[in-house]
């Protein structure tokens, strides 16, 4: 067996375990969906410290991770109250403990400046901006993603039933961009889109990228039942900053000097590799829904 066939098969096996576990995780419910946004969070955290590390900065990765986790989990237990609230007399246990664990990373980014004066390091401020930095690349976009499946859902509060199909959807359309991309990049690339960064990369893999995210939109509106405004938006806006998140990504990696962020995914790389995507368009399509839902709720 020839290499390039012993890596395609283990790519191919490497993705159908991912899937399968993304899957597993969707059809779980909110746990199941929180437990795999702690799970990208804590490996894409421990990858990025090991970029900055090559780099020569000594990041301060458990409090690092600590104040990630704690981040992530807040947005999971506020998701997990969005669900369980079926009554004005719930607790708000979710809250209380969202509150506690965001309390936990304004806490740990605090400690961090004081660890640093005692570890006698010799790049202090790099130090400090690289943990506090793994926190915000990947902690605060996945607790950003947290609320964006009920976001999109519109809960009825009086009856919140958890609908994998809109987390699905909306990580369809990262992937959707991300394999069109490949697919009309190899097919008919010729333009470099960023060379200094990702020389694969080319304009015409770029609008195929568009053309996927679209597609998968489409789809998600016609399952679902919904606007194809809406969802044709949001693709876009996913397509956009996907391309900018693996981008940011390719740039850490270059700067490293290593070709992958870590070797968790055979065939595939790290987290960061195959989650770069979902992490930078987070924030920009929970903006988008935000705005998108008020607008659309006034015109309908």
């Amino acid at each position: 067996m020839n290499d390039k066939l012993k890596n395609f098969l283990v790519r191919t096996a490497s993705g159908a375990v991912l899937l399968l576990v993304v899957l597993g995780a969707a059809f779980a419910g909110p746990i199941g969906y929180g437990a795999l946004l702690l799970l990208i969070t804590g490996v894409g955290v421990w990858e990025f410290y090991s970029l900055a590390r090559a780099k020569g900065s000594e990041p301060q990765r458990i409090l690092g991770l600590v104040g990630a986790l704690a981040l992530t989990l807040g947005g999971v237990s506020a998701l997990s109250e969005e669900y369980m609230c079926v009554s004005e007399d719930a607790s708000g246990g979710g809250l209380l403990i969202a509150i506690i664990c965001w309390l936990i990373t304004a806490l740990s980014i605090m400690i961090v400046f004081v660890a640093e004066v005692f570890r006698n390091r010799p790049t202090p401020m790099h130090n400090i901006a690289t943990t506090i930095m793994g926190i915000i690349y990947v902690a605060l976009p996945m607790a950003v993603m947290s609320q964006i499946p009920a976001q999109l859902q519109q809960l009825d509060l009086k009856n919140p039933v958890w609908e994998p199909l809109y987390f699905l959807f909306y990580l369809f359309l990262v992937w959707g961009n991300d394999v069109f991309a490949y697919l009309f990049g190899i097919t008919l690339g010729k333009h470099k889109l960023c060379e200094r960064l990702s020389p694969k990369k080319s304009w015409e893999g770029f609008v195929g990228g568009i053309i996927g995210s679209v597609a998968v939109g489409a789809i998600a509106a016609a399952v679902l039942d919904e606007s194809y405004i809406f969802w044709i938006g949001l693709a876009i806006v996913v397509a956009l900053s996907s391309v900018v998140g693996d981008l940011i990504e390719s740039m850490f990696k270059r700067d490293a000097g290593v070709k992958d962020s870590g070797n968790i995914l055979p065939g595939h790389g790290g987290m960061l590799d195959r989650f770069d995507a979902l992490i930078v368009s987070a924030p920009f399509a929970f903006v988008y829904i935000t705005f998108a839902s008020i607008i659309l709720n006034i015109v309908y």
